[in-house]
């Protein structure tokens, strides 16, 4: 008994200690630079928000902001890398459907999503369903209508991800069969539409690249009504009553990490991205900042996450690595 209680005080005294070390090392955070990892190779809109988000929230932390590319298995590498990361504040990911709230539904995950530091939605967006340039269909309706007679084939940045569900939901509801290829990351899937290897791609703003210059045609957009930086492309809504689907990026820590760096964290990036200058440069990037509140962040990632459980349930899909 005496043995035993000498071991309890030793525990309780070393958790003690390590607790002390912890919110010390807070206090002095940061004291060097930070590394933020992008699950996903360069090219996409995750990677692009991460870059021109890694500059001012720098500055506003005194640290350099460093930009880690950590692609594979529709992201979900790079988030296990930042899972095994020290819960010190000097690791962080950025994050989206794929990776925490559709992604438990679709496989077995290395790593428990929301037991993660989750800290901000950074952006919102809707998806530009883009097709081949010489794809014979000008029009919403005759897309649907060259859909329904089936050989179409569609790209996203990986199994899993929140391109292939949106295209999946729009398999669901428009009553169409378009075959799912995917790929390691929006770059290379980019680059097939742009070849001409694959039919459609339900993209991120990085693919306006490729509509503006005349490599792929935005034949709609999926958010609720029109978007203001395609306002002559459709929603989808318009021949297909109800479909909506907006994509986000997310910016989480390991957990564990000290609730005064998250709140930090929090803090700054929610003021950068209410900055003017820097709102502007993501709105023109048709990255849309739509930060909130930790708590409220939480709320959402579960509700997205019942959203996308319907659609992975209706679909009956399944992901084996």
């Amino acid at each position: 008994m005496q043995n035993g209680a000498i071991a309890r005080r030793a525990a309780l005294g070393l958790a003690a200690a390590a607790g002390l070390a912890r919110a010390a090392a807070a206090q002095s955070w940061p004291a060097r630079s930070i590394r933020l990892i992008v699950p996903f190779p360069p090219g996409g809109g995750v990677d692009l928000t991460a870059r021109l988000l890694a500059e001012p929230l720098g500055r506003a932390l005194g640290q350099s902001v460093v930009v880690e590319n950590r692609g594979g298995a529709g992201g979900v590498i790079g988030v296990e890398a930042l899972s095994h990361a020290a819960p010190d504040g000097y690791t962080l990911c950025l994050t989206g459907a794929g990776t925490i709230t559709a992604g438990p539904h679709l496989r077995q995950l290395p790593y428990e999503p929301m037991a993660l530091a989750h800290i901000t939605r950074l952006v919102r967006m809707p998806f530009i369903v883009a097709v081949r340039s010489d794809l014979p269909a000008t029009t919403l309706p005759e897309f649907l209508a060259l859909a329904r007679q089936g050989n179409l084939r569609y790209a996203s940045g990986g199994a899993g991800t929140s391109q292939h569900l949106t295209g999946e939901l729009f398999n669901q509801m428009a009553g169409v069969r378009i075959e799912h290829v995917p790929y390691r990351g929006t770059g290379p899937a980019l680059n097939d539409l742009a070849a001409k290897v694959v039919d459609v791609y339900y993209g991120d703003p990085a693919t306006l690249t490729l509509v503006n210059g005349g490599q792929a045609r935005a034949m709609a957009v999926t958010s609720p009504g029109r978007w203001p930086l395609l306002p002559q492309t459709p929603a989808v809504s318009e021949a297909v009553p109800g479909y909506a689907s907006e994509n986000w990026y997310g910016l989480v820590a390991p957990a564990g990490t000290p609730e005064p760096i998250l709140d930090t964290l929090s803090a700054q990036v929610l003021r950068v991205l209410a900055d003017p200058e820097w709102k502007r440069r993501f709105d023109e990037a048709g990255l849309h900042p739509a930060t909130m509140s930790r708590a409220d962040y939480v709320a959402f990632l579960r509700d997205d996450s019942e959203v996308w459980a319907r659609v992975v349930r209706a679909g009956n899909i399944r992901i084996t690595d």
